[in-house]
């Protein structure tokens, strides 16, 4: 476990499914600079583990972000992913989906939670599940270790799909109330930042200049303009094989699935204001007033 700190984070519990393993961070030997980047998933992960890639590497257009950056926590990957981590040598770049209170912290890392509205990322999330290949779902579910349900097939019907999730706290993965909760109770912490995706999307390059401050990274004004076009919705797209874990090999249509619209408000065809106004109250709810305007809107920090 990472050092003992008065009024600092401390871990309370471990978090298993059949994506997650908690556990893997109880052993982590940290070095000063880490950056971890966390979501609940489908929030901005990849943009963000970009944004950051580029700002550290000034540019390099080569890094390959999906190799250097795993889902450590991830259950299904080999032992030599974990390895290849400990044995970089340049500032790391670390992702997990885990609530902060399943995770080991430390004062020498960065954290950088990254959010998105419930029924953005339930939108983004189906075409995800959906767009799984047959060998996907034995990957997770007949790997050993698997603690608690298996994976199922995603409902094709997508409203169903959310009512699902909503009603079942997140079904079939993990609480996304509890998840958001457990970062926003961080916000004030001096080495975590909270980031928002309808953010990103308005004004990318004001947000990579907040990120790249919080960071202490300083870009040469003569590389900004790439770093940030690197970073742009299209930019990836054109380039998904660089972006999507496993070069897309999990998803039927490859990486295109894995980086797909990026947009934000597609719900709003689908939902009836019945299902709006349930997530609205639960979101106030289960995470209060302030919180659920800024996960809903991203103002308010």
């Amino acid at each position: 476990m990472s050092e003992v700190v008065a009024d600092w984070p401390r871990k309370t519990r471990e978090l298993q499914n059949h994506h997650m393993d908690s556990r893997v961070w109880n052993d982590f030997a940290f070095r000063d600079g880490d950056v971890i980047v966390g979501t609940y998933g489908k929030s901005g992960t990849t943009w963000t583990q970009q944004i950051v890639g580029q700002l550290i590497f000034q540019g390099d257009e080569s890094v390959p972000i999906h190799e250097i950056s795993p889902w450590y926590d991830m259950r299904i990957i080999p032992p030599e992913v974990r390895q290849m981590v400990a044995a970089q040598t340049h500032r790391r770049v670390i992702k997990t989906h885990l609530p902060s209170d399943a995770l080991v912290m430390s004062r020498k890392a960065k954290y950088i939670y990254v959010a998105r509205d419930g029924r953005d990322v339930m939108w983004s999330m189906h075409n995800h599940h959906a767009g799984f290949k047959p060998q996907t779902y034995d990957m997770f579910n007949l790997t050993p270790g698997l603690v608690g349900d298996p994976l199922p097939q995603a409902d094709p019907d997508i409203r169903r799909y959310f009512r699902t999730w909503l009603d079942n706290d997140g079904a079939p993965f993990w609480s996304f109330w509890e998840n958001t909760a457990s970062w926003w109770a961080l916000r004030d912490q001096p080495n975590v930042k909270l980031v928002h995706f309808a953010n990103l999307k308005a004004d990318l390059a004001a947000q990579m200049a907040d990120i790249a401050d919080f960071l202490d990274i300083e870009v040469p004004a003569d590389k900004w303009p790439s770093i940030v076009e690197h970073c742009t919705f299209d930019y990836m797209k054109a380039h998904a094989e660089r972006y999507a874990p496993m070069g897309g090999m999990p998803w039927e249509n490859g990486a295109d699935t894995f980086i797909n619209k990026g947009v934000n408000g597609r719900w709003r065809d689908v939902l009836s204001p019945a299902d709006s106004l349930d997530y609205e109250t639960a979101a106030r709810e289960k995470l209060g007033e302030d919180c659920a305007r800024w996960l809903m809107t991203g103002e308010g920090l």
